[in-house]
């Protein structure tokens, strides 16, 4: 993945770069790689999410080994050149900004290391359907609940993920929805 940070513009890895600082500041639950990749896409460059995603985890772990081991900007670009002979010339100078303006605020407390182990809830989104017919069956008419979860797993990575319900299913969701709210007022 690193033999791709050249093809990533300056202005998208500076993005990045400072989308992976976020996340590790906590201001933002992830790295929106889908997003960025389809941008970065449609600008003419050909790279796919899963060597973006590969980069933001390269870039996660840069920073927060830096942050952990409270390195200097230029202790950074040094053991950057010492250490990735392979990366571009206008990547380090992004890093070294992006360090110099951002890197110090990173908390890599053990509490906030402990928190990430399980992913975050970012966003949820359903929609209600009908099954008119199927190859097998004319006539289904059953209705059915589609829910797709927005999450950002560990390393800051937005995925969606969705299922289907039925009714009686979604009812069964619904009612344990309203017992975690309820069990959440008495906190």
């Amino acid at each position: 993945a690193a033999d791709k940070i050249h093809l990533i513009p300056q202005d998208f890895f500076a993005e990045l770069c400072e989308q992976v600082i976020q996340h590790l500041n906590h201001k933002i639950p992830g790295v929106n790689t889908a997003e960025l990749c389809q941008r970065i896409q449609t600008s003419g460059v050909e790279i796919n999410i899963g060597d973006l995603a590969k980069i933001a985890n390269i870039l996660s772990f840069l920073f927060s080994t830096a942050a952990r081991n409270n390195l200097s900007t230029e202790e950074l670009v040094t053991t950057l050149g010492s250490a990735v002979s392979t990366l571009p010339k206008h990547a380090v100078q992004v890093i070294r900004h992006v360090w110099t303006e951002q890197g110090k605020a990173i908390a890599v407390s053990e509490d906030a290391r402990n928190i990430a182990t399980v992913g975050q809830f970012v966003d949820m989104k359903w929609k209600l359907g009908v099954a008119m017919s199927s190859d097998t069956c004319r006539s289904l008419k059953y209705p059915y609940v589609t829910v797709t979860l927005t999450v950002a797993d560990p390393s800051g990575q937005i995925t969606d993920k969705s299922f289907e319900m039925t009714i009686p299913q979604f009812k069964n969701f619904f009612r344990q929805f309203k017992e975690m709210a309820s069990v959440l007022e008495t906190v």
